[in-house]
C-alpha cells in the first residue's frame, strides 16, 4: 500500500486498498471477481451494491487496475450530480473511441440509482452490448432503485457491512501506523459509531487524532469528539432496568437529551452492552474474548450486571429495546420509543 506523504490527506484515502490482498471484509467479492479476472473471464458490466463506506469505489478501482487500465483510460462519473440523459449521451459517444494505452476503457459510474428514467433508457443498449474494449462498473447504495433491465445485464455483487471486530482491527492498525495507540475499548467504540462504514471509522479516528493531547488516545477523548454518550449514561439506564427503577431510567434518557446525545447512538451502545451481558451469562468462556475488546471497567460492570438481576437482563429485554431502535427514525420525539420501551420493561416486572 502506497502512503501519501501529505499528512493532511484523509486517512480513508491514505490507507485505501490498492490490490486484492489489502481488501478487508469482502472476501466473497475478492474471491469471485479476482478469480474470474485471473482466469481471463472478464464481464462487460459489474454492479456493486451495498451500504455507504464499504469499499465499492475502491473495489471498482482495483478491478480497473487488475485489468491493466491506465489512469488515462479510467473514467469516473458521479450519477448524483450527472444524472441526466445528456450525461449518458456523452458516455455513449465516448465509448466508441479506442483506449489511449490500455486494453480496456473502464467507466466507473457511482450512485447510479440517481439516474433519471430517460438516462437509464439511453444507457441500456450500451450496457447490454458495449464495444469489446469497454467495461462498465456501476455502484449503488440502493439496488431497489436500479431498473431490472440493467441488473439483468450486469454481474451483481452485494457488499456486506464489516463487523465491528473487523472495523476495530482496521482502526487499531491505522492508528499504529500513524504513531498512536488507543485505550482499551477505544477502537470498539469508534467501530460501533461507524455503523459498518470503513470511511466513517477512519474519519472519526482522524478527528480524534487531531483532538488528542498525546499519542495515547483515551475513551473520554473519543466521547468528547464524537458526542457519544458518557459511560455513566449507558450504565445508568441499564442499572435502572436491573433495579426496576423507572424514574432512574427516564432521568438517564432525559440527561442524554439535555446533552444532545444522538438517541440512535445512545440506544446502540445500550444494546451492545446488554448483548455482551447475555453472551457472558450463557457462554462464560467468552470472557477471554471480551477481555480483548472491552475495557476492564466494562468487563467488571457487565459481570456485575449479569449476576445482579438475571430476570431483567434478559433476551426479552433486549428484544423490546431492539424493537424501539427500529422506531427511532420515525418518531417526532426522538427519545419517545426508548421511553416507551423502558416503561414496558419496568411494568412487566411489577
Amino acid at each position: 500500500m502506497k502512503l501519501d506523504k501529505n499528512s493532511n490527506i484523509a486517512l480513508y484515502r491514505k490507507y485505501r486498498p490498492e490490490n486484492w490482498e489489502e481488501v478487508i471484509g469482502q472476501d466473497h467479492i475478492v474471491k469471485a471477481i479476482g478469480g474470474a479476472i485471473e482466469a481471463g473471464k472478464v464481464s462487460h458490466a459489474y454492479l456493486l451494491c451495498g451500504p455507504r463506506g464499504t469499499g465499492k469505489t475502491t473495489i471498482a478501482r482495483i478491478i480497473a487496475s487488475e485489468l491493466g487500465s491506465s489512469v488515462n483510460d479510467i473514467y469516473e462519473l458521479d450519477a448524483a450530480s450527472n444524472r441526466g440523459i445528456d450525461d449518458v449521451r456523452n458516455i455513449r459517444e465516448s465509448v466508441n473511441t479506442m483506449p489511449f494505452d490500455s486494453k480496456y476503457k473502464i467507466y466507473i459510474l457511482d450512485e447510479v440509482h440517481m439516474f433519471t428514467k430517460d438516462a437509464w433508457n439511453a444507457l441500456l443498449k450500451t450496457i447490454e452490448e458495449p464495444p469489446k474494449h469497454v467495461i462498465f462498473i456501476l455502484a449503488t447504495t440502493e439496488l431497489e432503485k436500479v431498473p431490472e433491465t440493467i441488473i439483468s445485464r450486469c454481474q451483481t455483487f452485494i457488499f456486506k457491512k464489516p463487523t465491528d471486530a473487523v472495523l476495530a482491527q482496521v482502526i487499531e492498525n491505522v492508528a499504529e501506523k500513524e504513531g498512536y495507540t488507543l485505550e482499551e475499548g477505544g477502537a470498539d467504540l469508534i467501530a460501533l459509531l461507524a455503523d459498518g462504514a470503513f470511511r466513517d471509522a477512519l474519519g472519526t479516528l482522524q478527528k480524534v487524532i487531531s483532538f488528542s493531547k498525546d499519542k495515547k488516545i483515551k475513551i473520554k477523548e473519543i466521547e468528547d469528539v464524537t458526542g457519544s454518550p458518557k459511560e455513566d449514561l449507558v450504565n445508568g439506564f441499564l442499572d435502572a432496568i436491573a433495579e426496576n427503577d423507572l424514574e432512574k431510567g427516564l432521568l438517564s434518557i432525559k440527561k442524554a437529551n439535555e446533552e444532545n446525545i444522538d438517541m440512535e447512538i445512545y440506544l446502540k451502545m445500550i444494546l451492545s452492552k446488554l448483548r455482551f451481558s447475555l453472551m457472558l451469562r450463557y457462554v462464560p468462556t467468552m470472557k477471554n474474548d471480551l477481555n480483548k475488546t472491552l475495557s476492564l471497567n466494562d468487563i467488571n460492570y457487565i459481570s456485575s450486571l449479569v449476576s445482579s438481576k438475571p430476570e431483567k437482563i434478559s433476551s426479552h429485554t433486549l428484544y423490546i429495546l431492539l424493537e424501539s431502535y427500529g422506531n427511532l427514525k420515525n418518531s417526532f420525539i426522538t427519545s419517545l420509543p426508548l421511553e416507551l420501551a423502558l416503561i414496558k420493561i419496568i411494568n412487566e416486572g411489577k
